[in-house]
């Protein structure tokens, strides 16, 4: 008599928000789908991704469509059709605990969402969509990082450095904005952590404890290498969305 044998059990799958006004001009979209293939046939994380404009973000918001998702990943390629859009996403993903990543435009906006949300900036401005604006949360950098690279620093024991796996790495840029310092003690002390500088000190990761999983760059992990070996940040962001999706408590960032 042959012995039993069992099929092994069938992976999770991650559905997975791609929030962005998806376009072949911007190097990040394109590289999406070769990063999906290398997460699955590397990783063993199986991600299913809908792109959702930012023009149909709010209306998924609202209907709840959105927090149906396993993770919500704000992409670069601001300004955006409509910025409200991306940040009522961000929104979700921050009060529903669902893993979340947002990478240039989408850090610049995690943060706009946090300031005018739960810091009570409400009119906290981006200069990029109001250039005319007296004190801007988000500003031109004094030395665009447009196809830039540079030392990221993270801070110990933070989910960046988890994320990383190292206390220190060199990240692609390709932005041209960033966060005023002067508002960031307020983020701070509302309980966002600012967890990751470049060498002079600016801001170039934040997240938020207590969540799942919550983390934004400035840089953009995406731009990595070809793709084929995805950056250590979208592999975490993966693997928190697949452990959702398998029904596990995601594990939370440090505390």
């Amino acid at each position: 008599m042959l012995p039993m044998t069992t099929s092994p059990a069938p992976r999770p799958v991650a559905r997975i928000a791609l929030v962005g006004d998806r376009s072949p001009h911007v190097a990040s979209h394109t590289r999406i789908p070769v990063l999906l293939d290398a997460l699955a046939a590397r990783d063993g994380l199986v991600l299913d991704a809908y792109w959702i404009p930012t023009g149909e973000a709010r209306a998924a918001a609202a209907s709840g469509t959105l927090a149906r998702f396993d993770g919500v990943w704000v992409l670069p390629g601001s300004p955006y059709a409509d910025a409200d859009g991306a940040l009522a996403a961000i929104r979700v993903a921050r009060e529903e605990g669902i893993p979340f990543l947002g990478t240039c435009g989408g850090f610049q906006h995690a943060l706009l969402e946090y300031a005018r949300t739960v810091c009570g900036l409400t009119d906290a401005p981006h200069a990029e969509d109001d250039p005319g604006a007296a004190d801007p949360l988000i500003v031109p950098l004094a030395c665009s990082l447009v196809g830039h690279e540079g030392l990221v620093r993270t801070e110990p024991g933070s989910l960046a450095e988890a994320a990383l796996g190292a206390e220190r790495s060199v990240e692609r840029y390709h932005c041209a904005y960033g966060p005023s310092p002067r508002h960031l003690p307020v983020l701070a002390a509302h309980g966002l952590r600012l967890s990751g500088h470049d060498e002079d000190g600016a801001v170039r990761v934040v997240e938020l404890p207590g969540h799942p999983f919550f983390l934004a760059t400035l840089f953009q992990p995406e731009l990595a290498g070809d793709g084929t070996k995805p950056h250590p940040v979208v592999r975490a962001f993966a693997a928190s969305a697949v452990q959702r999706a398998a029904g596990y408590p995601v594990a939370g960032p440090p505390s």
